[in-house]
């Protein structure tokens, strides 16, 4: 059975499931009636975030364009332009082992790709949320709703993954940011 969580709300996640290594973090939601002339075009994305909070470089943000960190430990399986369909509509593939002693969080992000040329915010988006599954079974273990706070943004900081006491623990954040993909790559350091 797993963790539902509220916003702000942190888990143990490699403490209550010894020898867990390998996680799919799904990303799902729904399109709302409203009809904009335009498909809705969510993106997943990672950041690897140094003690700063910061990317150590560009090469710490995991998306569609850069879809595998060099140290093979975070991969973006692919993304979903429609938001179509049951289930997650994206997922992020982690090797917990293989992230490298340098990052001490994994951020979560949702953007609509190219909101404010389509007149898109997440306000037109209903039942979001970020899940943590265990790739050797299958099984759910986490999972975080978001709601339906955001009127105004086109990103969003699902959740994140941090280092602490040499374990791996969860955090739902569900904060949102005006401006997009830029916004929130300026926040964490990526030069764009």
């Amino acid at each position: 059975m797993a963790i539902n969580l509220t916003k702000g709300q942190k888990v143990d996640l490699t403490k209550n499931n010894p020898g867990l290594s390998k996680i799919l973090v799904g990303l799902g939601w729904d399109i709302n009636k409203y009809d904009t002339g335009s498909d809705f075009d969510l993106d997943a994305s990672a950041f690897l975030l140094g003690s700063n909070g910061r990317v150590l470089s560009d090469a710490d943000f995991v998306f569609y364009g850069s879809p595998q960190h060099q140290s093979g430990s975070v991969i973006y399986l692919g993304d979903n332009r429609t938001g179509a369909g049951e289930g997650d509509d994206e997922q992020i593939k982690i090797d917990l082992a293989r992230v490298p002693n340098d990052i001490y969080k994994i951020d979560f992000t949702v953007t609509i790709y190219e909101a404010d040329k389509r007149g898109q915010n997440f306000g037109q988006i209903s039942n979001a949320f970020i899940r943590i599954i265990d790739e050797a079974n299958n099984r759910e273990l986490i999972r975080y709703d978001l709601g339906e706070d955001f009127s105004i943004e086109t990103a969003i900081v699902a959740a994140e993954l941090y280092r602490n006491s040499g374990e791996w623990k969860f955090n739902a954040i569900g904060n949102g940011f005006k401006g997009g993909l830029r916004a929130l790559c300026l926040n964490y350091g990526v030069n764009v």
